[in-house]
C-alpha cells in the first residue's frame, strides 16, 4: 500500500510517499480501506518533532479516518467487512490501509460523506470535550473563539451555538469573518483591524467573557487574560500563533477566573465512555444539522505535504482532507 511516511524528524518537505507493508488486523483490531483522513496541525507539528508526543521513527502520520472494514481481528464483535466506519488512530492515518483499535471506531451512517466524517473527529470532538467536560458552557453565556475560521475553531463556533451560547468570532480577516459568521457566531472581531482587548470589553459591556476557546497563544492569549469575566474559563487549545504564552497568575486571582488545558488525545484514553458519549452527540447534531464540516480543500495522499502547509499556513477554512 502507499502512505505517508516520516522517516525523522525534519521539515515537512522530507516526507516521503512510498510502498509499505499493508497491516494485518490483530486481536481486538480492524484494518480500514481509508477512504479518507483529516489533517490537523498537530500532524505537522509532530512530523518535525515539535509536538509532545514523539513516536519512534519511521511512522506514518494521521489520527482521523473513515473508511470500509476490510478485515477484522479475533474476538472483534463491533464490526464486520464491508461496515462503513470512522475511527481514531495515534498513528498510520496517511495511507491507503490502517489498522485501528476496535473499540475507536464508530459505524458511520450512509447519509454522512466519507470526507466529511474524516473531518468531524478531531477538530468537533476536541471543541465538544473543551465546551463540555472542561468548561461546562452553559446557555446564555459568552463564548469568543479565536482562530473562528480554521477546523477547530469553526466547530467551536458551531457547537458553542448548539450548546445555547452567544459567539464572538475572532479572525484576521473579513473572509475568514464570513465563513464563521455563516456557521453561528453572533458577533466578529477582525484583530487586525482592531484591538481585541478593547471589542472585547465592548462587546462584553464590559463584564468580560465568560469562556474563551484560544487556539493561538501569544498575543491573542495576552488579550483574552485581560478579559476574562467572574467565574470564567480560559480553554487552553494550542498555540498555532507559534509563541507559547506566559500567563499572570494574579490576573486569575482578582478576576477569579480559571485556566483550563484541552489535550483530547488524552481524553479519549482516560475517560474512553465519555469520548464515545460525546461522538454519539456529535453525530446527533450532524444528523439535525446543529454541526457541519465545512471541507476548505481535498488533496490527494501524494500530496500530503501542501495539505499539512496549508493547515501549518493558517490559510484553511474549515477542514483538509486527504483522500487516498
Amino acid at each position: 500500500m502507499k502512505a505517508i511516511v516520516c522517516e525523522q524528524f525534519a521539515p515537512l518537505e522530507e516526507l516521503q510517499y512510498k510502498e509499505m507493508p499493508a497491516p494485518k488486523a490483530r486481536k481486538g483490531q480492524v484494518v480500514i480501506d481509508v477512504a479518507a483522513a483529516g489533517v490537523n496541525y498537530p500532524d505537522g507539528l509532530l512530523v518535525q518533532g515539535l509536538y509532545q508526543m514523539k513516536p519512534p521513527c519511521p511512522f506514518v502520520p494521521g489520527t482521523e479516518i473513515s473508511g470500509v472494514v476490510s478485515e477484522v481481528g479475533e474476538g472483534v464483535s463491533n464490526a464486520k467487512v464491508g461496515d462503513r466506519v470512522v475511527g481514531i488512530t495515534m498513528l498510520g492515518g496517511y495511507a491507503e490501509k490502517a489498522a485501528l483499535q476496535a473499540n475507536t471506531i464508530m459505524p458511520l451512517p450512509d447519509s454522512i460523506p466519507f470526507e466529511e466524517a474524516a473531518g468531524l473527529i478531531t477538530a468537533h470532538a476536541t471543541a465538544h470535550h473543551a465546551l463540555k467536560q472542561r468548561a461546562n458552557l452553559q446557555p446564555g453565556e459568552t463564548l469568543v473563539v479565536t482562530g473562528a475560521a480554521g477546523g477547530t475553531g469553526l466547530a467551536a463556533v458551531q457547537i458553542g451555538k448548539a450548546m445555547g451560547a452567544k459567539v464572538i468570532a475572532v479572525c484576521s480577516s473579513a473572509e475568514k469573518l464570513a465563513v464563521a459568521e455563516a456557521n453561528g457566531a453572533d458577533i466578529l472581531i477582525n484583530y487586525s483591524e482592531q484591538d481585541l482587548k478593547t471589542e472585547l470589553k465592548k462587546v462584553t459591556g464590559g463584564q468580560g467573557v465568560d469562556v474563551a476557546y484560544d487556539v493561538v497563544g501569544g498575543d491573542t492569549f495576552d488579550a483574552l487574560s485581560r478579559c476574562m469575566g467572574w467565574n470564567g474559563r480560559l480553554l487552553v487549545i494550542g498555540f498555532a500563533s507559534g509563541r507559547i504564552p506566559e500567563l499572570p497568575v494574579n490576573l486569575t486571582l482578582v478576576k477569579g477566573y480559571a485556566v483550563l488545558g484541552v489535550f483530547w488525545g488524552t481524553f479519549t484514553m482516560k475517560q474512553p465512555k465519555d469520548f464515545v458519549a460525546n461522538m454519539m452527540e456529535l453525530m446527533q447534531w450532524y444528523l439535525q444539522g446543529k454541526v457541519k464540516v465545512v471541507v476548505d480543500e481535498q488533496f490527494s495522499l501524494q500530496n500530503a505535504v501542501g495539505a499539512i502547509q496549508k493547515v501549518m499556513n493558517r490559510q484553511v477554512m474549515g477542514k483538509v482532507i486527504l483522500t487516498p
